[in-house]
């Protein structure tokens, strides 16, 4: 009987502590929670490195590299593409050295190579994507403004609507457009100055089309409606001549690869295996090999790059 009791006794004694640890521990969240909300106004403590990088991004030299990274579309701010550019380097050196057994003055410079090869390649492969990705979108905006027209809406309206509706890229171009009117900006000049700054032939013939309604007059409506019929099935012949393509594509970033790959493991396998490599003869070949890897890649992207 005396075991029985000690033994309830001791389990309601633990559940009483337990359940008084665990208000313990929401006050203690809780109290965390309102001093980090009065000293840091509720927002986390940045460390030095990211602190450093904000600091950088507001500078003028990170500008080119800002309007760079936007163009080709990458999601990174100047100092994570910095960064991520020196993570990178002393990855691919380190795989050389490791895996590889390339000494170590090559390695940094053949890291450095790739690495530039690398970087180039995806800004060239990138170039104009946001303005493509803009033209992917243009069906839908001219769906929208062509319901706004049709709604009674008037073309300015329609403008501010799409700046609020549309998804990113195009959404800030046409809240800058929208902003310039609402600043007294003429209607013609403003979008000039969008068309200069997307430069596309979709969205040339966009803005000759709103620029000779706005003059002419006419139904906009079934304008801007047939123009995005005509854009979605132009979209859509776009991307089935990528699908047809895309095996060819991918063997020319295929076919530079391999190679390298393969004498860096005989490299692996075989001691100074590239030894003959910087001999006269041995740079002559190089020099051949980069020349007819970088025209054969260039030729295939030329010849799968089918404009509709």
């Amino acid at each position: 009987m005396t075991y029985w009791l000690v033994s309830t006794m001791a389990v309601f004694v633990f559940i009483i502590a337990c359940y008084f640890y665990l208000d313990y521990r929401k006050e203690k969240r809780d109290w965390k929670k309102n001093v980090d909300h009065f000293y840091n106004d509720g927002k986390k403590r940045k460390s030095f490195i990211v602190v450093l990088g904000d600091r950088f991004d507001k500078t003028e030299i990170a500008k080119p590299i800002y309007e760079k990274l936007e163009v080709a579309n990458i999601p990174f701010t100047p100092s994570e593409y910095i960064g991520a550019i020196i993570v990178s380097y002393f990855g691919i050196n380190f795989l050389l050295h490791n895996m590889f057994n390339v000494e170590f003055p090559l390695a940094l410079f053949i890291s450095a190579l790739l690495l530039e090869g690398a970087r180039r390649l995806i800004f060239f492969m990138r170039k104009g994507k946001l303005k493509h990705k803009i033209i992917q979108q243009l069906p839908e905006i001219c769906r929208t403004l062509a319901n706004t027209t049709r709604s009674g809406m008037t073309l300015n309206q329609g403008i501010q609507l799409v700046a609020q509706e549309i998804s990113m890229p195009a959404k800030a171009e046409f809240k800058r457009l929208a902003y310039e009117l609402s600043l007294g900006v003429d209607f013609h000049t403003a979008l000039r100055q969008m068309e200069k700054r997307i430069n596309v032939r979709e969205f040339q013939l966009f803005v000759a089309t709103l620029l000779i309604q706005k003059k002419a007059g006419g139904n906009l409506y079934a304008v801007l409606d047939e123009m995005s019929e005509t854009l979605e099935e132009r979209n859509l012949l776009q991307q089935e001549i990528k699908t047809m393509t895309a095996e060819q594509r991918y063997v020319a970033y295929i076919v530079p690869i391999i190679p390298i790959f393969l004498v860096l493991m005989m490299n692996n396998v075989v001691d100074g295996f590239l030894d003959p490599l910087f001999s006269g003869v041995g740079l002559v070949l190089f020099a051949l090999f980069l020349l007819g890897t970088v025209g054969t890649f260039l030729l295939v992207r030329k010849i799968t790059n089918i404009k509709v």
